[in-house]
């Protein structure tokens, strides 16, 4: 990886961004086929960058930031999501990823990020089944391969980890069935032998790499109570630490190991094992994260005690120290420094912060700049003790990703959520004529980030001592 050059960009979803549905070829995901709602778009738009990236990379440059992660779509590219190339995909994302080069934009591709190719959800219930595994993989090396002499970093999988808790279901293309737990365990194990196998093909091309990606949950007990520690820590080590270790070690926890052979689960630790040994070159070259809040956990109310998976979910709480976000995430910057630390410290490998940010209900008068102090300050709190974690922590960090720098949907939908340096003039119901407009903190942005580089020079190499 080149040590001079830190990453500062904008990372997004191919459904949340492009639009064109149904354009050249395009087979439905299962975005494709959820209607709006009265707080919802449905997705057939999105701010249609699939006609408008031009535009968009103008804007991204102009503010300074040289990389982009993105999502190549798999229904765009195989529109069944296991049969024929559709080439018309392939040649949209060849124009995509020239422009961004042309604007000194260094892309970093995601190849799944929960929009599972209808046809595969429908048939085969999505990531649960070993075909669909198989179909991903497939896809994952035709586009590779197609790419590798434009695109060197690559991430296989958004927050992977989200396939451990509840999320899961949806996140993978599950429609039907009950639920259960080691139904849950079945897709999160498929979804990492494909990272092991795609990750493997990564590696078979020269200077290419990999990094596995979660959503880091950072968690604080509720008091001192003994119970409260030892839920968060079993909590993150279910939830954030195995995956993690996975992509650093080619290893996954011995304690989630042990919970998986009491469900008398053996046979999915046996295809992990042997997955590792058939494909020895999976291990990540970075690790990827998201991190937009923490939250706190009160033992006394989690339920399952037999479920780590889902302990987050049953007993958090409100952090009486921390403010929040209109929508209820608690803005916490020094917990954000905390876990970029922690997984340097733990794993001795770069790490990529590839999602953070803050959402908002905003409206354009058409006329005035948008005041969006809230968002600066959320972006400088973050990232000053980013710094921290590089100049007084050792840690190495390659970039600092935000998340939809220019406003696109959130994920259930919702256009009103707005994260962007940059408002686009549609909301749910209507989408008037989708114009860019720069906030306040888009000018910020530009200013502060060259401060940084400079900081980061000082410092004898970009990403760290």
């Amino acid at each position: 990886m080149d040590e001079k050059k830190f990453f500062w960009g904008n990372s997004v979803s191919s459904m949340q961004t492009e639009g064109g549905w149904d354009a050249d070829g395009k087979g439905k995901s299962v975005y494709d086929i959820k209607p709006a709602t009265s707080n919802s778009t449905d997705w057939t738009v999105a701010i249609d960058e699939y006609h408008r990236y031009n535009e968009d990379f103008d804007l991204m440059a102009k503010a300074g930031m040289n990389s982009y992660r993105f999502q190549i779509s798999w229904s765009r590219i195989i529109p069944d999501g296991d049969g024929a190339i559709n080439e018309a995909g392939i040649d949209y994302y060849n124009d995509f990823i020239d422009s961004l080069k042309s604007h000194g934009i260094e892309p970093i591709v995601c190849l799944y990020h929960f929009d599972m190719p209808l046809n595969l959800a429908e048939k085969y219930n999505g990531f649960i089944s070993d075909h669909v595994r198989e179909a991903f993989i497939r896809f994952s090396k035709i586009v590779i391969k197609r790419f590798s002499e434009k695109v060197k970093y690559w991430i296989p999988f958004n927050e992977q980890n989200c396939t451990t808790f509840e999320e899961g279901f949806p996140n993978s293309g599950y429609l039907t069935g009950d639920r259960r737990i080691d139904e849950l365990y079945k897709i999160s194990t498929n979804s990492l032998v494909a990272y092991a196998v795609i990750a493997d093909y990564v590696h078979s091309f020269n200077g290419l790499y990999v990094g596995g990606m979660v959503a880091y949950q950072e968690m604080y007990p509720a008091t001192v109570d003994p119970n409260d520690s030892m839920y968060v820590r079993k909590a993150m080590e279910f939830i954030n630490e195995d995956f993690l270790s996975f992509f650093a070690l080619g290893k996954r926890s011995p304690e989630v190991i042990n919970y998986i052979q009491l469900m008398g689960l053996q046979d999915l630790n046996e295809l992990i094992n042997s997955t590792v040994i058939d494909y020895p070159n999976m291990k990540s070259d970075f690790l990827a994260f998201s991190y937009y809040y923490s939250l706190v956990i009160d033992s006394k109310r989690i339920i399952n005690n037999d479920i780590p998976n889902y302990y987050m979910s049953e007993s958090t709480v409100k952090n009486e120290m921390l403010q929040a976000s209109e929508f209820g995430w608690q803005i916490d910057s020094v917990g954000f420094r905390n876990v970029i630390t922690k997984i340097f410290n733990r794993y001795h490998l770069p790490v990529f912060p590839a999602e953070n940010g803050i959402g908002a209900r905003e409206h354009w008068n058409g006329n005035d700049e948008i005041n969006d102090d809230y968002r600066i300050k959320y972006h400088e709190d973050h990232i000053n003790e980013m710094m921290k974690a590089i100049k007084e922590d050792g840690a190495k960090v390659i970039g600092y990703l935000g998340w939809g720098l220019i406003d696109i949907p959130s994920s259930t939908g919702n256009v009103d959520k707005r994260y962007g340096l940059v408002y686009v003039n549609r909301t749910n119901h209507d989408l008037k004529d989708l114009k860019r407009i720069p906030k306040k903190s888009y000018y910020w942005f530009s200013e502060f980030i060259h401060k940084k580089n400079i900081e980061l020079a000082q410092e004898g190499s970009q990403y760290g001592k």
